[in-house]
């Protein structure tokens, strides 16, 4: 059935169980206290109703009332507006500046790899783990100079990264134990927040719980 997305007075996210754009949108919800439905939908098949709201049937689409959003980015600055606290963004218009442009780099420069690593191509896979450690091997002095990203608070930038390092271990990237050491302090901060483990859904706690098993046996 197709939804009217007039009559809704609640939000509604179209959302993959283990999509990890999906799971950005979540954790904003999350942090901004946001009641909202939740549709579980398979970008495969591209259901109807979902086509009918967005041309390209991908996830994560939002419907708030007449309203339907659906890029990742765009959707977490929207929320970040429309509920402004907390604030997931800094205030001062060059540290806003800067905050965008760290996540187009990331969605740039990732999400290519993000896509080679979950097309179950063996070659292309091993190849694009290489390249993601290599990039958040460079992070690591930020991980270790502050609690956040940015600093102090968390951000919009925070939650890009954090779905990313979830699945460190489903994706199998190794790093020396001072990279890991680093990446854990900083990740761990962030999965201890009630909003990360809100935003989690049983098919993402399983999929890391599975790799750890492995990794351990």
């Amino acid at each position: 059935m197709a939804i009217t997305t007039n009559k809704r007075s609640v939000m509604t996210l179209h959302s993959g169980a283990t999509d990890i754009a999906s799971h950005r949108v979540r954790i904003v919800l999350a942090e901004k206290g946001v009641t909202y439905e939740i549709i579980n939908s398979e970008t495969r098949g591209r259901p109807e109703d979902l086509l009918e709201l967005n041309p390209y049937g991908s996830v994560p689409t939002l419907i708030d009332r007449e309203l339907a959003l659906y890029e990742p980015n765009i959707i977490a600055e929207y929320l970040d507006e429309r509920f402004p606290h907390p604030p997931l963004m800094p205030v001062y218009p060059v540290a806003r500046a800067k905050a965008r442009l760290i996540i187009y780099r990331f969605d740039r420069e990732w999400s290519p790899l993000i896509r080679k690593l979950e097309s179950g191509k063996v070659a292309e896979a091993k190849v694009a783990a290489k390249e993601l450690t290599g990039y958040l091997t460079q992070l690591v002095p930020v991980f270790n100079t502050s609690p956040y990203f940015m600093g102090d608070e968390f951000t919009l930038v925070d939650c890009f990264i954090a779905p990313v390092l979830w699945r460190i271990p489903v994706w199998g990237l190794n790093f020396s134990p001072a990279e890991m050491r680093a990446i854990n302090k900083y990740a761990d901060r962030i999965f201890q927040r009630d909003s990360f483990q809100s935003s989690l859904t049983e098919a993402e706690q399983e999929l890391r719980k599975a790799a750890l098993r492995e990794e351990s046996a």
